[in-house]
């Protein structure tokens, strides 16, 4: 929609001044507004989603006048068109309905659950398992480029500065999935990746340093050997901020900052590292490339170390020295203990990205069953560690020791086969909570109820016809015919009079009534309840799982 088309909401309908509302805090975004089963896309973004996804645009109604025009997509649909919009540099802002339709005046109250970004990809459906994402910020000061990336979904941090003219080569070596830059800029990158401007005062030092310092709780960078790197810490600022604001605050993960060393690495120009042919070919392809000939890495997790191996050869000679002392461990007996250890990895999850979905807390229940099922199998995988000479094999040995009070609320808490979604409930395992089973046992077993009752209500009445049944109108009623309802009790409260019949309710049919008819809905918001206290619990282990990934 024009600007000029609506500059008064007021004469708008209540809907579309709710969704203008929203859309005015994100114009240049496509924003997917939540309407029942439908994600729908209104105005200017209808027309450009239409376009890039060929999904079919329409016009439906007006609003102050104007026509609205529109597209949508079905709500269980929206990974992959989501993939699709990422893969062609697009953004995205998912609102979701936070409000109960049934009690609701007006439309329904909405809030902005996510902003998907190139850079700041967590979901396993819209990311390469082999690649990492990269977030990434720069701006200069004088002569010298200050650089700051995140691995949102790993949690990782780091800090750079290089000459300004060297900018170009670390773009080359780092590949971020998405730029930030001070909005006064008119940069040459010479990457075809998503950019993104961000007003000039993000990147200024001292807001910037404590921001930083807000996060990981600190006074002062110097910890970390960040305190002097005034264009590194402006370009982290602005990059914190950022990644703050498509996660709505939730970054538990981010623990600290790594300042990576510009000569720790072996220096290669953007040239001689592109004729490489290191992870990608001339013509742009996976392969054939020297990672997809080395990688036989038996987790996602080890790839993706490879590629970035790959991409930062180290100057340093003791740990390639410590490391190639580490592989003749692994190697003697004629490889007997590595065989061991590819077997034992061959069950692990990519324990990695699950950590930090559970921080940002879009971790789903897959994520904790395979989080649990990798966990189980850490003492088989570390057991021929035991005894190593080697230090890195014998660090390894001590990372890997089992969470075992982790483990064991996983197992108690979530089923051996949760569905994909919290919301199509059967997450929570049966015995871990006594409310959740009542609700269960109720949607489950109301037939067997209804049978024993029946039984009951016949005995203590004498009236061997009595029939205990429901149905959708009328809800859950005892029936008698006519002849017998002098011998009804005097608890039963007449519900319906039929032809030949007569319909009863007592107190504990309707108690059981106002159970059974919404045990369903009460099981589906307490799992969604307990759910949400698994991942506050699970907060507190991130650190240990973030090593037990490395």
């Amino acid at each position: 929609m024009t600007k000029d088309a609506a500059p008064d909401l007021s004469k708008h309908t209540p809907m579309m001044r709710q969704y203008l509302a929203l859309k005015a805090s994100h114009p240049n975004t496509l924003l997917f507004y939540r309407m029942g089963d439908f994600y729908e896309l209104f105005h200017e973004d209808a027309e450009k989603a239409a376009r890039l996804l060929d999904i079919t645009l329409t016009t439906r109604g007006q609003s102050a006048g104007v026509p609205i025009k529109m597209c949508g997509i079905p709500f269980h649909s929206l990974e992959p068109y989501l993939a699709r919009l990422v893969k062609l540099g697009e953004s995205a802002v998912i609102c979701e309905q936070i409000g109960d339709p049934a009690t609701s005046k007006g439309p329904v109250e909405r809030a902005v659950a996510r902003i998907v970004t190139p850079g700041t990809l967590t979901d396993a459906a819209l990311i390469d398992d082999k690649q990492d994402i990269w977030l990434l910020a720069v701006t200069t000061l004088r002569n010298t480029a200050g650089l700051a990336r995140l691995n949102l979904a790993s949690g990782e941090f780091v800090l750079l500065e290089v000459p300004a003219e060297q900018i170009p080569a670390a773009l080359e070596r780092i590949r971020p999935a998405e730029i930030l830059y001070p909005e006064s800029w008119t940069p040459n990158f010479g990457l075809d990746v998503a950019r993104t401007r961000q007003p000039d005062w993000y990147f200024e030092f001292d807001s910037a340093r404590r921001l930083l310092c807000d996060q990981f709780e600190v006074a002062s960078l110097a910890g970390f050997g960040a305190e002097g790197l005034k264009p590194a810490v402006a370009a982290a600022g602005a990059l914190l901020q950022y990644a703050q604001a498509t996660q709505a605050g939730k970054l538990t993960h981010l623990r600290g900052v790594t300042v990576e060393i510009e000569g720790a690495y072996l220096g290669l120009d953007l040239a001689t590292r592109r004729n490489l042919e290191l992870t990608e070919t001339l013509r742009g392809q996976p392969s054939p490339t020297l990672f997809s000939l080395l990688d036989n890495c038996v987790t996602s997790m080890g790839s993706r170390l490879l590629r970035h191996t790959l991409h930062h050869p180290l100057r340093e000679r003791d740990l390639p020295a410590a490391r190639h002392g580490a592989v003749e461990f692994l190697l003697d007996d004629y490889g007997r203990i590595a065989g061991e250890i590819r077997r034992g990895l061959r069950g692990i999850a990519d324990i990695e990205r699950i950590a930090g979905r559970i921080a940002l807390r879009n971790a789903r229940p897959r994520d904790l069953a395979s989080l649990r099922e990798s966990l189980a199998r850490l003492d088989g995988l570390r057991a021929p560690l035991a005894g190593a000479i080697s230090p890195l094999v014998g660090q390894l040995f001590s990372d890997l020791d089992t969470p075992f009070a982790t483990l064991d609320l996983l197992v108690r808490c979530i089923g051996s086969e949760p569905a994909a979604q919290i919301r199509d409930g059967g997450v929570i395992a049966p015995g871990f909570d006594a409310d959740l089973d009542e609700y269960r046992s109720l949607n489950d077993n109301c037939g067997a109820y209804l049978v024993d009752m029946e039984a009951r209500e016949r005995e203590r009445t004498g009236i061997s016809s009595l029939k205990v049944e429901y149905n959708k109108v009328h809800g859950f009623y005892i029936e008698v015919t006519h002849a017998n309802t002098e011998k009804i009790p005097e608890d039963y409260r007449r519900r319906q009079t039929l032809k030949n019949a007569e319909r009863y309710i007592t107190p504990e049919l309707k108690a059981f009534e106002d159970k059974a008819l919404s045990a369903q809905e009460r099981a589906l918001a307490r799992e969604k309840l307990l759910y949400e206290a698994i991942l506050d619990e699970l907060q507190a282990v991130i650190p240990t799982l973030q090593v037990i990934a490395r």
